[in-house]
C-alpha cells in the first residue's frame, strides 16, 4: 500500500514539473519575443524625428505638416559620424526645398562693366563773351535772339556814342593843323583806336570829313549765341558784355563718377555711350580728364570726354548714358564669386563652403576678404581656394539651420545655443534684420500680385516721406506697411514662391514690427535699409507691379557702406539723406 502511494506522488510531481517546463517554453518564450519586438519598435520610432526643411527648429516624432508654413515634414537625418563638427548637414530633399545652388570657385578676369550717366556740355575753351568797346546807346540790334549763328566780323549792333562823336570832332580840328602839329593829329587818331576802331575806319572818317554817329559792334568769333544780355535802346558802358557765343563744333560729354567707381576709371579709358534723344546711334570716345575734387553735395566727380560735333547732333544739356569696360590694375586673374554667395554682417563677409563625405553633404561657414565689387560679383582676396565649391543661392536657409543647430553662423561665428524666435534676452531681432534676403525669379498668380500692391504703395510713400525729411509721415507709412504685410494671405503663394515669400515676409515683419516706437527720422532711415533689401528681393522675385521699378543706390548711406532703395521715378530722390543730399545716388537696375 505504501509503495503504491509513493509511486503516485512521484508520478504527480513529475507531471507537474513537465507541465511547468512546457508552459515556460510555450508562453514564456512567446512573451519574451513580444517584449523584444515591442522594445525594438519603440526604439525604431524614437530614432525617427521629423523636421521642416525651412524651419529646422521644428522637431516631431511623427510625419505631418509644418505648423509654421504648412510644408510636409521630412525625416531628420542623423549627423553621427559627421567629419567636421562645425559643419551643418543637409539632406538632398532639404537642399531642393531650400533652393540651394552651388558653384565651383575658379580664377577669372576681374573685369567690371561700369554704367555712367552724364550730359553734353559746351567746350569751355570755345566759349567767348562779346563786349562793347565803346559806351553809348544801342540804336540797332542785328542779332536779337538766342541760338542765332554769327560769323567773325559780322555786325552785331550799332551804338550811338556822344564820346565818340566828340573824339571825331577833335580829329577834324587836329587835321587842320596837321602840318604844324602832327603829334596832336596822331594823338587824336590814337584816341579813336582806344575804342577799337581800325585804321581803315579812321582813314574813312578823315577822308569823309563827316562825323559818324552810330558805330557798328563786330563779332570777334564765330559761333552760336547762347545768351543775349542787352535790348534795343539800352545804355551800355565800355567793356560791358552784350552776348555769350559758343563754338559747338566740339563739345564735352561730362559723366558722373561715384566714389566707389573712382579706382576703376582712368584717363584714356574707352567709353561707349548713347544719347536719349538720338535713338539707335552709338558714340565712342575716350576719357580725357577726371576732376581731382569730388563735389561735396552730389559726392561725384566729373569725367570728361571730348567729341567732334558733326552736323551739330550733340546739343548742350542732352542726357547721355555710357559704359566703360574697366579692368583691375593688376595683371593676374582673381577669384570671383556672385554677390548672392556672400553674406555681409557690416564687419565680416562670409560664404558657405560645401563638403562631401560618406555621410552626405554639409556646409561650413568661411570668412572671406572681399576685393573690388564687379557689378553682380565680388573679387575674393582671401579665404577661398580655386576648386572649392560654395553655395550661391539659399545661403540664408543654410545659415538659419546652422544657427538653430548651434553651429558657427553669420551672426554667431563661434557657434553656441541655437537661436529661436522666443529669445528675448539678446538682440536676435537686430541680427535678423541684417540677414540677407534671397530672391529668385518665379511666377505668382494675379491675386498674389494684387495682394502685394498695398505693401508697395505704402513703401513708396515711406520713401517719399524720408526724402522730404517728414518724420511723422514716414512713421505712418511704416505702420501702414506693417498692416499691409499682415493682410497678405500666405496661401496665395504656391511652390517655390511659397518658400521665397515666407523668407522675405519674415525678414520684413522683423524690421517693421517696432517701427511705430522709433523716436526720430534717423532711426527710421536705419531700418529703411533692411526694409528696402526685402522689398527689392520681393520685386525681383515676383514682378508685382505693371510699371518699371528702378533700383537706386547711394554709396554714402549705411555709414559709407552704401544702401539701395526702390523708386517709380528715374530721378534720384535720396531717402537716406533727404534735402541735404537729395540727388546723391544712381540707377543701378530696372525691374520691368
Amino acid at each position: 500500500m505504501k509503495n503504491i502511494n509513493k509511486t503516485t506522488v512521484i508520478i504527480a510531481i513529475s507531471t507537474m514539473a513537465i507541465g511547468l517546463l512546457l508552459g515556460w517554453i510555450i508562453f514564456g518564450r512567446s512573451n519574451e519575443n513580444q517584449t523584444d519586438e515591442h522594445n525594438h519598435t519603440a526604439m525604431a520610432d524614437s530614432e525617427t524625428i521629423w523636421t521642416c526643411s525651412m524651419h529646422p527648429q521644428i522637431r516631431k516624432s511623427e510625419s505631418g505638416d509644418c505648423p509654421i508654413c504648412g510644408m510636409d515634414l521630412i525625416p531628420l537625418e542623423s549627423t553621427d559620424g559627421e567629419l567636421d563638427p562645425m559643419a551643418v548637414s543637409m539632406s538632398p530633399t532639404a537642399m531642393q526645398l531650400a533652393q540651394i545652388q552651388t558653384m565651383v570657385v575658379n580664377k577669372g578676369k576681374a573685369d567690371k562693366s561700369i554704367r555712367l550717366n552724364g550730359k553734353v556740355q559746351a567746350d569751355e575753351r570755345l566759349l567767348s563773351t562779346q563786349s562793347s568797346h565803346i559806351p553809348g546807346r544801342i540804336e540797332k540790334l542785328s542779332v536779337n535772339f538766342t541760338g542765332e549763328f554769327v560769323s567773325a566780323g559780322q555786325v552785331l549792333a550799332n551804338v550811338y556814342s556822344p564820346e565818340l562823336v566828340t573824339a571825331q570832332e577833335e580829329l577834324f580840328e587836329a587835321k587842320k593843323i596837321k602840318e604844324t602839329q602832327p603829334a596832336l593829329f596822331n594823338a587824336a587818331k590814337e584816341k579813336l583806336k582806344n575804342w577799337k576802331l581800325s585804321d581803315k575806319q579812321i582813314d574813312q572818317i578823315v577822308k569823309s570829313n563827316k562825323t559818324i554817329e552810330q558805330f557798328p559792334i563786330l563779332a570777334n568769333v564765330s559761333g552760336y549765341v547762347t545768351k543775349k544780355m542787352v535790348n534795343l535802346g539800352d545804355y551800355i558802358k565800355q567793356g560791358e558784355a552784350l552776348y555769350e557765343i559758343a563754338d559747338l563744333s566740339k563739345v564735352w560729354v561730362l559723366f558722373d563718377v561715384y566714389e566707389t567707381d573712382m579706382t576703376w576709371i582712368n584717363k584714356g579709358d574707352a567709353v561707349i555711350y548713347t544719347v536719349q534723344s538720338i535713338p539707335g546711334k552709338t558714340f565712342k570716345g575716350k576719357i580725357s580728364y577726371i576732376d581731382p575734387v569730388i563735389d561735396p553735395k552730389t559726392r561725384v566727380a566729373k569725367a570728361r570726354l571730348e567729341a567732334t560735333n558733326k552736323g551739330l547732333m550733340l546739343k548742350p544739356e542732352m542726357f547721355t548714358t555710357g559704359t566703360i569696360e574697366a579692368k583691375t590694375n593688376t595683371n593676374y586673374t582673381s577669384l570671383t564669386v556672385p554677390k548672392t554667395a556672400v553674406m555681409w554682417t557690416g564687419k565680416r563677409s562670409v560664404v558657405y563652403v560645401m563638403q562631401m563625405s560618406a555621410q552626405g553633404v554639409s556646409f561650413i561657414m568661411r570668412e572671406v576678404t572681399l576685393g573690388p565689387e564687379l557689378g553682380e560679383s565680388y573679387v575674393i582676396e582671401d579665404g577661398l581656394q580655386p576648386g572649392e565649391e560654395i553655395a550661391i543661392n539659399g545661403t540664408f536657409s543654410i545659415d538659419a539651420a546652422a544657427q538653430l543647430a548651434g553651429k558657427p553662423s553669420m551672426m554667431n561665428p563661434e557657434g553656441g545655443v541655437a537661436m529661436t524666435g522666443h529669445n528675448h534676452g539678446g538682440n536676435t531681432n537686430s541680427n535678423m534684420e541684417k540677414m540677407p534676403v534671397s530672391s529668385k525669379k518665379t511666377t505668382i498668380s494675379e491675386d498674389a500680385k494684387k495682394s502685394l500692391q498695398p505693401l508697395f504703395d505704402n513703401y513708396f510713400k515711406l520713401k517719399i516721406a524720408l526724402a522730404s525729411d517728414d518724420f511723422e509721415k514716414a512713421k505712418a507709412s511704416g505702420v501702414a506697411m506693417n498692416n499691409s504685410l499682415g493682410k497678405i494671405d500666405m496661401n496665395l503663394f504656391k511652390g517655390d514662391a511659397h518658400s521665397l515669400w515666407m523668407q522675405q515676409s519674415t525678414a520684413l515683419k522683423t524690421v517693421l514690427q517696432h517701427i511705430e516706437h522709433l523716436g526720430d527720422i534717423k532711426a527710421i532711415r536705419e531700418k529703411f535699409i533692411s526694409i528696402s533689401n526685402s522689398m527689392i528681393a520681393t520685386a525681383e522675385s515676383f514682378d508685382p507691379l505693371s510699371t518699371t521699378i528702378y533700383v537706386q543706390h547711394c554709396p554714402m548711406a549705411g555709414s559709407n557702406n552704401g544702401a539701395d532703395w526702390l523708386s517709380l521715378d528715374k530721378e534720384i530722390q535720396n531717402p537716406y539723406f533727404g534735402e541735404s543730399m537729395l540727388s546723391c545716388g544712381e540707377n543701378t537696375k530696372t525691374i520691368k
